[in-house]
């Protein structure tokens, strides 16, 4: 039997107010190739199956459309609920997706057993029974007694994951004697890495589930939650898959991929490169260096490039932030665009009360004599620096004219 373990689809996802709709349609596209070149029997979705709990219409419509595509192929299809879905929408449309062999568990019910999937070979029998864990939210893991002190109540928490593990395993064990079985969760083990996109579950990191607490029984341990793919140190083969696109800027270095075993072979999953469809490019440096990094953009994709830009400087200058912001507003490059734009200083200006040491109060000071101060450090040309202070004489001038027409 072939297996296909993928997670955290994130339907409905935007990255910098950007929809990723046609990221995720291209995937699904190549996902059903790999389907059916890789005569898939079974594809198995560890959970976040949307960004949102409560998705869009559009979000609903492009899942459904998912499946039908998928539908196509002689594939059994298992997904699970993540920490970013809701439960109640995702089984909404259960008994319907049962009747087109796809089964899906969107929250941890009060009976074990829902939770066991036997998969059938050629020949009617199982072949193979997949226990469908999904987010175990803090109600499903812990009692209203489960301890009085913050470590107590962690410790209660993993706990509970452990439990599940292992009483599905029981049941698996008692229910189907001698066939090998797969377990899926979506959850935050210790000693992972994580990117700027995930939603801490439990109660931060302090919860992370120790792996090795996973047991041996399970065959393969098919993870969700983290984007970045990875193996965890458990007792069985236990892997992320990851997100199959990126959905922050800090995984645009991920190889981005989906795991598949082949159970004639052994347990140990083969990974295979998910296309990249949209570079996510990085560009910094000072005014000179990004005006040139992007005049010299040549990595192009099937879709828009996105880019943050961030200014690196030595000394605060207002007029190097006008700058960059025209730069940002005149870019017109065909296939890129900039989503983000920052400065940074390494020697940021001092406010008024720093400038002065603390000797004096601010209001004791004259308005002229803290602007003095503060645009000293800029790195204006004499006639630059006599235009800004007419300016600011103009300004004073006229906040003097109406506090005298008010009197």
């Amino acid at each position: 039997m072939k297996i296909l373990h993928t997670a955290d689809w994130h339907i409905g996802k935007k990255l910098h107010k950007t929809e990723l709709a046609e990221d995720f349609d291209l995937f699904i596209d190549w996902l059903c190739k790999i389907i059916e070149e890789e005569e898939i029997d079974l594809l198995l979705v560890s959970g976040d199956i949307f960004d949102l709990a409560n998705p869009s219409s559009e979000a609903r419509r492009q899942y459904y459309r998912a499946l039908v595509k998928m539908n196509r192929f002689d594939c059994k299809i298992i997904l699970t609920g993540g920490n970013h879905d809701s439960p109640s929408m995702l089984e909404a449309p259960k008994e319907i997706l049962k009747e087109l062999d796809i089964d899906i568990i969107g929250g941890m019910p009060s009976n074990l057993e829902e939770l066991i999937i036997p998969v059938h070979n050629s020949n009617g029998d199982p072949g193979l029974v997949i226990a469908a864990i999904p987010f175990l939210r803090d109600a499903d893991l812990r009692k209203s007694g489960d301890g009085t002190t913050y470590d107590d109540r962690l410790e209660a928490l993993k706990n509970g994951i452990q439990n599940t593990f292992f009483e599905a395993s029981e049941i698996c064990a008692s229910k189907y004697k001698g066939i090998p079985a797969i377990a899926l969760g979506h959850l935050f083990t210790a000693g992972i890495e994580t990117s700027e996109s995930e939603r801490e579950i439990q109660i931060g990191n302090l919860a992370a589930f120790e792996a090795s607490r996973f047991g041996e029984y399970f065959k393969y341990i098919a993870l969700g939650h983290i984007h970045k793919p990875q193996r965890v140190a458990a007792a069985v083969p236990a892997f992320y898959s990851g997100s199959p696109l990126p959905l922050s800027f800090s995984e645009r270095k991920d190889e981005k991929r989906v795991l598949i075993i082949d159970t004639n072979t052994g347990w140990e999953p083969r990974s295979l490169p998910v296309p990249v469809f949209r570079s996510l490019l990085k560009i910094s440096g000072d005014l000179e260096e990004l005006t040139f990094k992007l005049q010299e953009l040549q990595e192009k994709k099937q879709l828009e490039s996105l880019i943050e830009v961030e200014l690196k400087e030595e000394q605060y200058d207002a007029l190097k932030i006008y700058a960059l912001d025209e730069l940002v507003s005149n870019f017109q490059k065909q296939g890129y665009r900039i989503v983000k734009h920052r400065a940074s200083f390494q020697n940021q200006i001092k406010g008024a009360a720093q400038a002065f040491g603390g000797e004096q109060q601010l209001q004791d000071l004259q308005p002229k004599d803290v602007f003095l101060e503060l645009i000293a450090k800029h790195e204006y040309d004499e006639e630059t620096r006599q235009e800004i202070l007419a300016a600011f004489d103009e300004i004073l001038e006229e906040l003097h004219r109406d506090e005298n027409a008010e009197i």
